[in-house]
């Protein structure tokens, strides 16, 4: 593959279409291997492509493009079912919580009200620490994989984590009691 590479190991618009064209086969197998599903796999291999016709710059790769472009399917597909276990967590949760958050008026309206106001003080963090925090902790990603992602330093993104822990902890501390009570009884009957 180095004709699709160059001398310098860089791949150029021009060459998409047919590095597409020669690897999709085989990373879609690939991916198919990991979701079991056509579909997903499908936009799984899109995504990888659109990503780096996005870039809008040659792509410098230090590997061999065969290499870079199954890592890439494979980091993919894993976001994608890290994703998916944070929706089902969550769904999960809801189904396990509903019973109990209709118990009473005032504990359902207490939850409510806390929704409320964790989602008001995400929203108020500044766009880059909110996107980290999402991220994070709704996505599961590692420090290094959103530095990766958002193309920063991992020290970067470990300073905003800080900056978006201590801001929330300071807008939801009248929540404490609550949030401490709800994690006991989620702990206890999961």
């Amino acid at each position: 593959m180095q004709t699709s590479q160059g001398n310098n190991g860089l791949v150029k618009d021009h060459d998409l279409d047919r590095v597409y064209l020669e690897h999709y086969d085989a990373l879609y197998r690939y991916a198919y291997t990991m979701l079991n599903d056509e579909i997903l796999a499908e936009e799984m291999v899109h995504q990888v492509f659109l990503k780096i016709l996005e870039k809008g710059e040659p792509l410098a790769i230090h590997t061999s493009l065969k290499a870079y472009l199954y890592r890439s399917v494979n980091n993919e597909c894993l976001n994608y079912l890290k994703h998916q276990k944070v929706k089902n967590a969550f769904t999960l949760f809801n189904v396990r919580t509903a019973g109990r958050q209709t118990e009473t008026p005032a504990a359902a309206l207490q939850l409510r009200e806390l929704e409320q106001q964790l989602r008001k003080a995400i929203n108020g963090l500044p766009e880059q620490c909110r996107t980290i925090f999402q991220l994070s902790r709704f996505e599961e990603l590692k420090y290094a994989e959103i530095a990766t992602q958002l193309n920063l330093s991992v020290k970067t993104v470990e300073t905003q984590m800080s900056r978006a822990l201590k801001k929330l902890r300071t807008q939801l501390a009248d929540y404490l009691p609550l949030i401490l009570w709800l994690l006991m009884n989620v702990n206890i009957r999961l």
